[in-house]
C-alpha cells in the first residue's frame, strides 16, 4: 500500500521539491560527519553499562563492550565489507573497547562484518576478543527533497483526513466507537488523538465547528463512561482497550492496561476544554492526574503494565515517565495549575537516576510490552528517548546536565532509528524503502510517521538552545519527506508500513502539531 501512495504522491510532490543545496549545506554535511566520530556514551565512561548490544545498525562510530585477552599489548580493528570481503578497514588501539573513530568516516554504508584481534608485543595475533555484524548506516548528507506542500497546509489536510474518516463522522449519531475502524478499540490512544484533532479542527475552520464539537463531545462522553469508577485503583482512568478487541491478537494483555496511557486522553479532555471552556473536561483531567499522584511509588515511579481487576502492577518493571511529566507541563503552563509540582519533581527524579543514568529509554507499546519483561536495552525507541529530551529541553533555563543527557538521547535516537538513505536491494538494484525516515522501535522496525515527528521535535527542541543549523535541516528533512508522503487528495499521511486500516489517529496528531511547530519555526 506504501509504495502505491509514493506513485500517487510522487508526481504532486516532485513539483514542489527543492533539490538544490541550500547555502552552506555542504558545511552542515561535513559537521555531520565529524559528529558521527564521537561515540555515544560508551561503557569506558563508567556511566552506564553497554547500551548496544542488541543494536543492528550505527551512524555514530560505536564502540563495543568487548572483553580483554590475557596477554595482549594492543587490539587489531579490522572491518570487511559483507558483500565484497575484499574492501577492508582496519586500526590498532590499546583496548578491545575502542570507538571506530579512526576508519568511520573512510568506511561506506554497507553490511560490515567487525573483529576485534589481540595482539602480543610482537604484533602476533595471541586471540580474538570479539566480532560483530551491523550496518554501517547513512550518514545524514542533504539537500533531501524539499516539502511537497507548506507544512501548515500539510497538517490542516492531515486533520481533514481523520475528520472525514466514516469512523470518526460515526461520533456525530453515537457514543460508542465505530469498531469498523479496528483501531477504535484504543481508547486512549485513539479517542483521545480524536478530541485534539477536532478542537483544532473547531478552533480554525469555523464553518466545521459545530460538527467538530459535536464529534468530540461523544468521543469525550465514551471515554468518562469507559472510565473505571470512583473508588476504583484506577479510578477515572480510560483502559487501554475496549471490550478487548485491540488485545485479541495479543492474548496476555486480556485483563490488563498501561498506566501511561491514559496521559493520552488527559491531553484531549484538556485540548477540548481548552476550545470549549467547559468544566466537565477540566474536571476529568484533574481527576486522571490526580489518581496518577495516588498511584506513585514513594520513589517516584510508575509500573508499566497493571491488571484492571486489581490495580497490581503485572511485574517489577517500570514506565518511562514523560507522558506523565508532558502532561504535567503543560497543565501548568498552560492553564496555571500548580497542584501537582511535588508529583512531577518525584517523576523527575526517579528518571534521572535510572533510566536517564543507565540509558536503557525502553519501549512500552502494548502490543509489544511482555508480561514475563524484557532485558535491558532489549527494546529501545526513539518515542521515550527523544521524547525525553523534549521533555528536559523544554524547560525553563534547562541546566548544562539536562542539555547534555537530552544531547545523548537525541544522538542515541538518531543512530538507532533515523535511516537517512536506505542501501538498494540485492536483487532488483532499487532502494525500496522510503527515506529519509525512522524507525519506531526494536520490537516493530517499522518507518512510523510520528517516530520522525519525535525525532523533528527533539532536533528542534535542542536547535531553539543552541541555534545550531544542522538540527534545523535534519527536522526539516524528516518532516518534509512526511509532506511527500502525504495522500495528495485525501490528506493521510500513512502511520506504518502496512494497510490504511492500520492508519493511526494518535499518530497522526503528533504528526500534525510537528508540521505545525515547524511552521512557526521557518515563518511559514
Amino acid at each position: 500500500m506504501l509504495k502505491k501512495l509514493i506513485l500517487l504522491t510522487g508526481i504532486a510532490a516532485m513539483a514542489y521539491s527543492c533539490t538544490q543545496a541550500p547555502e552552506g549545506m555542504e558545511a552542515l554535511n561535513a559537521q555531520a560527519a565529524e559528529e558521527y566520530l564521537v561515540p555515544i556514551r560508551p561503557a569506558s565512561e563508567g556511566r552506564n553499562p553497554c547500551w548496544n548490544g542488541f543494536a543492528q545498525k550505527f551512524i555514530y562510530a560505536p564502540v563495543f563492550d568487548f572483553q580483554k585477552v590475557e596477554g595482549a599489548a594492543s587490539y587489531k580493528y579490522t572491518i570487511n565489507d559483507v558483500r565484497k570481503p575484499e574492501n577492508v578497514w582496519s586500526f590498532e588501539a590499546e583496548g578491545p573497547d575502542a570507538p571506530l573513530s579512526p576508519v568511520w568516516n573512510d568506511i561506506y554504508p554497507a553490511d560490515v562484518h567487525l573483529v576485534v584481534e589481540a595482539l602480543d608485543a610482537s604484533g602476533k595475533v595471541i586471540g580474538k576478543a570479539g566480532e560483530r555484524d551491523f550496518l554501517r548506516d547513512f550518514p545524514f548528507e542533504g539537500p533531501y527533497p524539499g516539502k511537497a506542500m507548506p507544512y501548515r497546509e500539510s497538517a490542516m489536510r492531515a486533520a481533514l483526513y481523520t475528520h472525514r474518516m466514516p469512523a470518526v463522522q460515526a461520533w456525530k449519531t453515537q457514543t460508542v466507537p465505530d469498531l469498523s475502524y479496528q483501531l477504535n478499540a484504543y481508547p486512549n490512544k485513539i479517542h483521545g488523538a480524536t478530541l485534539s484533532n477536532e478542537a483544532y479542527i473547531a478552533d480554525n475552520i469555523p464553518e466545521y465547528k459545530e460538527d467538530a464539537l459535536l464529534i468530540a463531545r461523544n468521543a469525550a462522553q465514551f471515554l468518562i463512561d469507559q472510565s473505571f469508577p470512583e473508588g476504583h485503583p484506577l479510578e477515572f482512568f480510560p483502559p487501554t482497550f475496549y471490550q478487548d478487541k485491540a488485545s485479541s491478537g495479543w492474548a496476555e494483555n486480556k485483563g490488563t492496561t498501561m498506566v501511561m496511557d491514559a496521559c493520552m486522553a488527559a491531553d484531549g479532555f484538556l485540548d477540548l476544554y481548552k476550545t470549549t471552556k467547559e468544566e466537565v473536561y477540566l474536571d476529568k483531567l484533574l481527576k486522571i492526574i490526580r489518581t496518577y499522584s495516588k498511584l506513585q511509588a514513594e520513589d517516584g515511579s510508575f509500573p508499566i503494565k497493571v491488571y484492571v481487576e486489581t490495580g497490581e502492577p503485572i511485574n517489577d518493571a517500570k514506565a518511562m515517565l514523560e507522558p506523565i511529566l508532558s502532561l504535567l507541563y503543560r497543565v501548568e503552563k498552560e492553564l496555571g495549575i500548580k497542584e501537582f509540582v511535588a508529583m512531577k519533581d518525584k517523576a523527575v527524579d526517579w528518571m534521572e537516576k535510572n533510566p536517564v543514568e543507565t540509558f536503557d529509554m525502553t519501549g512500552e507499546f502494548e502490543d509489544t510490552y511482555r508480561l514475563g519483561g524484557i532485558q535491558p536495552y532489549e527494546n529501545l525507541t526513539n518515542c521515550t528517548a527523544a521524547m525525553y529530551a523534549s521533555y528536559l529541553l523544554k524547560q525553563e533555563n534547562p541546566s548544562d546536565k539536562d542539555i547534555k543527557d537530552a544531547t545523548d538521547l537525541i544522538r542515541m535516537s538518531e543512530d538507532q532509528f533515523v535511516r537517512w538513505n536506505y542501501l538498494p536491494d540485492d536483487v532488483t538494484g532499487v532502494r525500496e524503502v522510503h527515506s529519509p525516515i525512522t524507525m519506531e522501535q526494536y520490537f516493530c522496525y517499522e518507518p512510523v510517521d510520528d517516530s520522525s515527528a519525535n525525532m523533528a521535535n527533539a532536533y528542534l527542541d535542542l536547535y531553539a538552545i543552541t541555534g545550531d543549523k544542522l538540527l534545523l535541516e535534519k527536522a526539516r528533512a524528516l518532516m518534509d519527506h512526511l509532506t511527500i508522503l502525504q495522500n495528495q487528495v485525501t490528506g493521510m499521511i500513512i502511520s506504518i508500513d502496512e494497510p490504511v486500516e492500520y492508519f493511526w489517529i494518535n499518530c497522526s496528531w503528533i504528526t500534525q502539531k510537528t508540521l505545525l511547530r515547524l511552521a512557526d519555526v521557518v515563518g511559514e
